[in-house]
């Protein structure tokens, strides 16, 4: 194992340009890495920790979801605020849906439309408690309900026969 060198604190502003960047070229396990290296200087650095979350989250469509959610999901509790932690586990099961609908298939379909009912519970908590002027949960919450509407196969199949049917039964 090598020992890690420290970052210095004078080079956390720089640092977290330099990971928000990579996440943008979709170099999300270098964001991770350099995200790591500024929380290990600054353990609280909310900055650091929501652009961590972001980064685990970019890695659930290519290297599935499965222990990623669980290290996004144990960045959740560092966030200081409410709205935050709510609006980002929001996120996280956005994201997982969104893996399970690329993966497609029945599985995929009924996993996918179990994390976009779950996000949009969450974008909705969010939004009742939204700081003023903040619409991002909105946004979420439409993007998801969006893409509930244009994908039917996410919806459940009542295996109950319509009302009108039924009364003629």
């Amino acid at each position: 194992m090598h020992e890690l060198k420290p970052l210095s604190p004078e080079a956390i502003p720089g640092a977290l340009a330099k990971a928000e960047r990579y996440r943008l070229l979709n170099e999300s396990d270098l964001a991770e890495s350099i995200c790591e290296d500024i929380l290990g200087a600054d353990r609280d650095n909310q900055p650091a920790l929501v652009t961590l979350l972001l980064a685990i989250t970019d890695q659930f469509r290519d290297h599935g979801v499965g222990a990623h959610v669980a290290r996004a999901r144990g960045v959740l509790p560092r966030l200081h605020d409410e709205y935050e932690r709510l609006y980002y586990d929001g996120i996280i099961c956005e994201r997982c849906a969104r893996a399970h609908l690329a993966h497609g298939g029945p599985s995929g379909d009924a996993l996918a439309a179990s994390w976009f009912g779950k996000a949009l519970d969450l974008f909705a908590r969010s939004i009742a408690i939204r700081p003023a002027g903040n619409d991002e949960a909105v946004l979420r919450w439409n993007a998801c309900a969006r893409t509930l509407d244009r994908h039917p196969e996410l919806h459940p199949r009542s295996e109950e026969p319509p009302a009108t049917v039924a009364a003629e039964w």
